[in-house]
Order: structure tokens, then C-alpha cells, then sequence
């Protein structure tokens, strides 16, 4: 074997000095150092030929046209993008070589609650370690050369990097068995959140511009149980309607609203946070001659609105207060009416029952066997009539909040005694029936209150819808 044995070698014209054995040979540097001149320079392959000795460059070829999830197995050289929104991911590790390079990325800022798994393919280790690595912080980038045998993969870039483009608008999510997010089918730049069960809704980034984070909400409470009646006797009455509260603000979030808004700047100004949503349940009816039950509260926001007051059995007492007062029962005494508005909010989330018929009081009527109704959003209860005439459910509030105008939170009717008709319910509210039947359920995810009889019905649960400008 020929050996030349010189102190340097330089092009004799030109910027290339090209070493070669011919095809298919190899040339071999036998050296600690290679030194690429006092200007730099790099060392190039011809096409097809490889290299050893000389190490990588640090970088990958970054995969932007596949985008991975799953479980899925890295290549040498190569970088990964790794979507973990829908699912935890799992990336095995290519067979140890020297110099062998991959790299991963959060491709949704998601690895703090979905986390990507990096098994380091058998026995071999990272940084020393024969156990996975995983990578647990939104945002999180990561870049791995594998060195040898004593400590395998070792980290020589990690960044926990979340930035990203400022949007102009709110960025939510909702969760929850039902809850819907939606695009609102009056206004393409609105989202609507609709809340029929326990769920969060989640502001994952804010606007910049502190107007456009208000958002409009809808928040009615559960309606209560309509009261039952005796034994062919007195009936009871209606059950109160769920609270209900809204806000908007006019110049963000545009809609026709209720009557029952404060203002048209009435809108909450939300942070990036989530906001957990309570949807009350509706109240037990009374079984003749009990009582009805309230409704339950539901918030959101930090705001609440309160259950529907109970329709009063025909039992002494009174009726329930609540966002609405329940419908007072027929016959005896002139009992205290059910209070709405309980506790006071502003504007009032509702109004009072009904007064029962009775034979004594301010104005007395005979027969006097017939319920109040329960009140309602936007009107009280009304009284028994002169005829057993069961007493009408107060109305009900109607908003476009959704898209759509949609009536919330009437009053159950009461009911009236054999001969008379039984009074007609507000907006979702159960139907009353004679004191000899039992009273209608109220509408659920409307917050109505039942409506009495000898039975009384059941309130129907409550609803919360948030609307928000996202483009």
C-alpha cells in the first residue's frame, strides 16, 4: 500500500478539492480533526456515496406532510410533527446507530394533557436510562442523537416553546355529555355554547383587544314540582318557573334578546380560564296532598339563577318562593303566596305564584276549590278564577340568544276543580289538569314549572347558552 504523508492539502484552482477512489471505493480520514480552512466550508458527498467519521449536522428532515398520531416508529434523519389532540401518542425509536438523529414537536400544544410516549426501541436507553421518555408540556419540541451504548439517546435540543399567533377573537371549548359548540345559524361569526348538562366551558386564548372577550349568556334555572291535590278536593298548584338571567353585549354579541336584560352592555368579560356550568334538575311533583318540590339552581360564569318555588299541596302552609313562586292551592285560608325573585338579583330573575281560591280574604270567591299558577319569567302567577277555574302559568322570556327565538322559564298552571278548566302553563311549563289528574311535566332545558292536580307534575331542568364572537 502507497502512503503519502503531507501537512496539507489545497485545490490548485478553483473553491473544490475532490477526493475519490473511483466508484464504488472508499475513502477513509483518519483523523481526530478535520479542518475545513480559516473561511469555513463544508465537506460534500457526490450522489449515492455515504460517510462515516464525520458525524451529522444536527438537523432532520422535518415531516411536514405527515402528520402523525397513534403509536408510530421514527426513522433516522427524520423529524415528526405529533397531533395529540384526539389521543395520547406513542413513537418508537429507530435501531441505535452512531450519529442516528430524529426530532418531535407538539403539533397542537396538547402534550401536557395528552402525552406523547417515546420508547427508545428495546434495551437501548435514553440518556443513560432503559426507560421510555415523555414529553408532557404543551408546546414541547424535542431532538435526540443516539451516541452509544453506555448512555444511547441523548437530548441535545429541548424547547417548551408555546407561542403563537395573537387571534383576534375569543378561542373556547365545552365539554360534557350533550353540551354542543356550535356556529350560531343567525350570524357566521358567532359561536353558540349550549349547556343541557354539568359540563366546563373552557376559554383556551383571549382577544387582545379587551371588547371583544364579552360574551351573552342565558342562565335559567330548574322549575318546580307542581303541588297535588286532596282526595277529590282542593287542587294543587302550579309550579314555579326556573330564574332567568341574560346579558349581552349589543356592539359584540348582536341578537334580540329577552326583556330581562339589564342593558346592552350587560355581557360577561371572560379570561382564559374554564368556567364550570351547573344545569339544575327539575322538582318532584307533590303526590296528593303534598307539596310539590323545588326546582334546582343552575350557574355559570360566576352567576346563578335559582330553582323554581314549589306548587303548594293541600296542606297549610304556603307555597315555595324561588327564581319564580310556586301556584297557591285551593280552598281554606288565604295562604302566602309562593315569592319570586328568591334570592333578589337585578334585574329580577322572576316573579310570584298565584293565589289558590279561598272563601276568605281580600277577594273571596265561591266555589273556591281551584289553584294558583306558578309565576314566570316575565309576569306572576296568575290567581285561581271565580269558577274553579285553575289560575295561568306567568309567561315566560323569549331571546334569540341561540339563533333562534326561543320562549324560557313560564310558570306552571294551576289546576282547577271538576267543573272548572284547569289554567294554562308559560313558555316549557307542564300542562295543569283537574285536581282529579296529574299535572304535566315541565319542558326540560327550559326551566318551565309543572303544572298542579292531584298529582302534581315534574319541572323541567334548566338550561345555559353562551355567545361569543370568534372571527
Amino acid at each position: 500500500m502507497s502512503k503519502i504523508e503531507v501537512d496539507a492539502i489545497t485545490e490548485q484552482s478553483g473553491s473544490t478539492l475532490t477526493a475519490g477512489g473511483g466508484a464504488g471505493k472508499t475513502v477513509v480520514v483518519d483523523a481526530t480533526t478535520v479542518t475545513l480552512g480559516r473561511c469555513g466550508g463544508t465537506v460534500a458527498l457526490a450522489s449515492g456515496a455515504s460517510q462515516t467519521g464525520f458525524g451529522r449536522t444536527g438537523t432532520v428532515d422535518w415531516q411536514t406532510g405527515s402528520i402523525k398520531t397513534g403509536t408510530f416508529t421514527a426513522a433516522n434523519g427524520e423529524g415528526y410533527f405529533v397531533d395529540t389532540s384526539g389521543s395520547t401518542s406513542t413513537a418508537n425509536l429507530p435501531a441505535g446507530s452512531a450519529g442516528a438523529i430524529v426530532s418531535f414537536s407538539d403539533y397542537t400544544r396538547t402534550f401536557a394533557t395528552k402525552n406523547l410516549t417515546i420508547n427508545p426501541n428495546g434495551s437501548e436507553k435514553i440518556g443513560g436510562i432503559a426507560q421510555d421518555l415523555i414529553l408532557d408540556v404543551n408546546g414541547q419540541a424535542l431532538t435526540l442523537v443516539y451516541v452509544d451504548g453506555t448512555e444511547g439517546w441523548i437530548n441535545i435540543q429541548n424547547a417548551e416553546d408555546t407561542e403563537t399567533g395573537t387571534p383576534p377573537f375569543l378561542n373556547a371549548s365545552v365539554s360534557g355529555t350533550g353540551n354542543t359548540l356550535a356556529t350560531a345559524p343567525d350570524c357566521a361569526n358567532m359561536k353558540i355554547a349550549t349547556f343541557t348538562g354539568p359540563g366546563d366551558f373552557t376559554v383556551n386564548s383571549i382577544s387582545p383587544t379587551p371588547a371583544n372577550n364579552a360574551v351573552a349568556y342565558m342562565i335559567v334555572g330548574a322549575g318546580g314540582g307542581g303541588g297535588g291535590g286532596g282526595c277529590g278536593g282542593d287542587a294543587g298548584g302550579g309550579g314555579g318557573a326556573g330564574g332567568f338571567r341574560e346579558g349581552v353585549t349589543q356592539s359584540i354579541t348582536p341578537y334580540t334578546a329577552s326583556p330581562k336584560v339589564a342593558s346592552t352592555t350587560s355581557g360577561i368579560t371572560v379570561s382564559a380560564q374554564t368556567y364550570s356550568i351547573v344545569i339544575g334538575g327539575g322538582g318532584a311533583g307533590g303526590n296528593g296532598p303534598g307539596n310539590g318540590s323545588p326546582g334546582n339552581v343552575s350557574s355559570g360564569l360566576g352567576l346563578t339563577s335559582a330553582g323554581g318555588g314549589y306548587g303548594q299541596g293541600n296542606v297549610a302552609g304556603s307555597s315555595g318562593p324561588g327564581g319564580s313562586g310556586g301556584g297557591g292551592r285551593g280552598g281554606g285560608g288565604t295562604y302566602p303566596l309562593g315569592a319570586g325573585d328568591t334570592p333578589p338579583t337585578s334585574p329580577p330573575q322572576g316573579n310570584p305564584g298565584g293565589q289558590g281560591g279561598s272563601s276568605t280574604g281580600p277577594n273571596p270567591q265561591s266555589p273556591d276549590n281551584a289553584s294558583g299558577g306558578g309565576g314566570g319569567a316575565t309576569t306572576s302567577g296568575s290567581g285561581a278564577g271565580p269558577s274553579d277555574d285553575g289560575g295561568n302559568g306567568g309567561a315566560g322570556a323569549t331571546t334569540s340568544i341561540s339563533g333562534t327565538p326561543t320562549a324560557y322559564a313560564g310558570g306552571g298552571g294551576g289546576s282547577g276543580f271538576p267543573g272548572g278548566s284547569a289554567g294554562t302553563g308559560g313558555a316549557g311549563a307542564g300542562t295543569a289538569l283537574p285536581s282529579t289528574a296529574t299535572g304535566g311535566n315541565g319542558t326540560d332545558n327550559t326551566g318551565g314549572g309543572a303544572g298542579g292536580g292531584k298529582n302534581g307534575g315534574t319541572g323541567g331542568s334548566g338550561i345555559v347558552v353562551i355567545r361569543y364572537k370568534f372571527q
